[in-house]
């Protein structure tokens, strides 16, 4: 039997069954085909990376860490340094320092040249003593001046009143410049120094005390006050008062309202507590009539000028 025979004799093969869970929108090809094999299902694309992350679960909260202190020192040294401003900070920065500095130095110079630092209460009591007469003085001039015009305006004869009053007022120009001889209500304080104590600094101030009273015209023994007095002291002992010897005891006669003079010699502190502790004796007498007949000389200026209208 030769080969074609047997090739005859040979069965047909079996047409293999389809199988049912084949997908119905395969093509016909794939079924019917006797080498065609199912598709295999196409991988899932692996997820990303980044999207693999967020689906992971977030982990619990845990106990928040503890911040210890060298940390946060360790920080702000970090954020303070090095400084990190623009200039605009440096401007406003530097210009408020030199405003502060300027204001603390404005203080301190006031403060350390005040006239009251450091004053004792005696000294305090004196001088505020002393403003309350200078007031009083001055609401009395000013009350005189405000009736003297007063009276100039409504006189009919103006020029013969201004005529009175300017005499009146060179009068009392006179008193004050020593001129003319004065009279009225006073003081008489007797100085008595036998060892020698009182220099002219002692007298200068018992003067200014009685200026600052109120005393109106001051004589000395036989010298008149004035404006340009001054006192000295001499090598062999005792003062001289515009270049006159002064013999002991130094009297003081004094024209003003005795009920300011005597408290201001007498207050704590005064130039009658002082001279008490030097071992000198004072004593004050009130007078309703007080003459001061002694004159002074005028010297003329020597470089002052009446000023040109």
């Amino acid at each position: 039997m030769d080969r074609d025979d047997e090739a005859r004799e040979l069965p047909e093969p079996e047409t293999p069954a389809v199988s049912e869970d084949v997908p119905e929108d395969l093509p016909e090809e794939a079924v019917e085909g006797e080498s065609a094999a199912v598709p295999e299902a196409e991988p899932e694309p692996e997820a990303e990376p980044e999207l693999a992350l967020e689906l992971e679960a977030e982990p619990e909260p845990g106990p928040e860490p503890v911040v210890r202190s060298s940390d946060g020192r360790r920080r702000l040294r970090a954020a303070l340094w090095p400084p990190r401003a623009s200039r605009g900070q440096l401007v406003v920065a530097l210009l408020l320092f030199s405003l502060g500095l300027g204001l603390a130095i404005q203080v301190r110079s006031t403060n350390d040249h005040s006239a009251l630092r450091g004053a004792r209460q005696d000294d305090l009591v004196r001088i505020l003593d002393e403003l309350d007469s200078r007031q009083q003085r001055l609401q009395q001039e000013k009350t005189q001046l405000d009736q003297s015009y007063a009276q100039l305006e409504n006189s009919s004869n103006q020029a013969k009143e201004a005529q009175q009053q300017t005499r009146q007022k060179a009068a009392e120009l006179g008193v004050l410049a020593g001129t003319v001889k004065a009279t009225g209500p006073g003081i008489v304080l007797t100085v008595d120094d036998p060892q020698g104590q009182v220099k002219a600094d002692m007298l200068l101030d018992t003067l200014q005390e009685l200026r600052a009273a109120g005393a109106e015209a001051i004589q000395i023994n036989d010298v008149r006050v004035v404006a340009d007095t001054y006192f000295t002291d001499v090598p062999s002992g005792g003062v001289q008062i515009d270049g006159k010897g002064v013999a002991q005891p130094y009297r003081f006669t004094v024209i003003g309202n005795a009920q300011d003079l005597t408290p201001a010699l007498n207050i704590p502190g005064g130039i009658v507590r002082t001279l008490e502790r030097e071992q000198v004796g004072t004593s004050i007498t009130e007078q309703q009539k007080v003459t001061v007949d002694a004159l002074a000389v005028p010297r003329p200026p020597q470089y002052g000028k009446p000023a040109a209208k």
